[in-house]
C-alpha cells in the first residue's frame, strides 16, 4: 500500500480487524496484518506484581495522557532497530491523533520522556500499537495507567495485536482471530470516550 492510503482507510482497517506494518522506517509502502492468533489484554484481568505495586507507590515518575503524542510515536519508531513504524504510517497516526482517534500515554522523569505507548480508538475498543521504555518499568507503568483509564471510561476491548512475554506477565492472552472479531464487533457497537 502507498501514500494514497489515508486516515479513513486506516480506521476502516481497524474496524475489520487488520492493522498496518512496514518493513522499515524509510519504506514508503506498508502491508496489512491479520494474525491467526490475536493478543488482547482483558481489562478485568490486569496482573500487577507485588514489586510493581511497590514501584508504583514509590516512584517519582509521573504519567500523562495525550500530552506529547508526536514524541511518543517517534520514540516508539526509533527505540529499536527494524521498526515497522515508517514515516508514512507515523503521519497517518498523527492525523488520527488530531482527530481524537489516536491517543498516547506518557511517562516522565521530571521533564524527560522516559516511556509511553500509543494506540487507536473506535467504539469501546483501544488498539494498542507500540510502547517504549527508557527506564525500568516505565512501559509497564504506562500500560497500567492505560488500563485503569480505559476501565473508568467504559472501554471493553484492549487489543495488543501480538502476545509478548512482557504483556503476558500483565495478564494478556491470545485468542483466535475469529473470536477476536466477535469481541471487536461488540466493542464497535458501544461508544466510549478516551478523553
Amino acid at each position: 500500500m502507498s501514500h494514497e492510503f489515508g486516515p479513513d482507510d486506516l480506521i476502516a482497517c481497524y474496524r475489520r480487524g487488520v492493522f498496518p506494518m512496514s518493513d522499515s522506517r524509510e519504506d514508503e509502502f506498508f502491508y496489512l496484518v491479520e494474525p491467526k492468533q490475536r493478543g488482547i489484554l482483558p481489562l478485568d484481568n490486569l496482573h500487577i506484581s507485588k514489586s510493581m505495586r511497590k514501584f508504583r507507590r514509590q516512584t517519582s515518575l509521573r504519567v500523562t495522557f495525550n500530552q506529547d503524542f508526536p514524541a511518543v510515536i517517534q520514540a516508539c519508531a526509533t527505540n529499536h532497530d527494524g521498526t515497522w513504524i515508517s514515516h508514512s504510517i507515523e503521519g497517518l497516526y498523527t492525523i488520527l491523533h488530531h482527530r481524537r482517534q489516536a491517543h498516547s500515554v506518557e511517562v516522565w522523569d521530571d521533564e524527560t520522556l522516559v516511556g509511553g505507548l500509543y494506540g487507536v480508538t473506535q467504539g469501546s475498543a483501544f488498539f494498542g500499537e507500540s510502547m517504549f521504555s527508557r527506564r525500568t518499568n516505565a512501559s509497564k507503568l504506562a500500560l497500567i495507567y492505560l488500563i485503569e483509564h480505559l476501565t473508568a471510561r467504559g472501554f471493553t476491548l484492549l487489543d495488543t495485536q501480538f502476545l509478548t512475554d512482557h504483556l503476558k506477565s500483565l495478564g494478556a492472552i491470545e485468542i483466535p482471530q475469529a473470536e477476536y472479531l466477535k469481541k471487536l464487533n461488540v466493542a464497535l457497537e458501544t461508544d466510549a470516550r478516551f478523553d
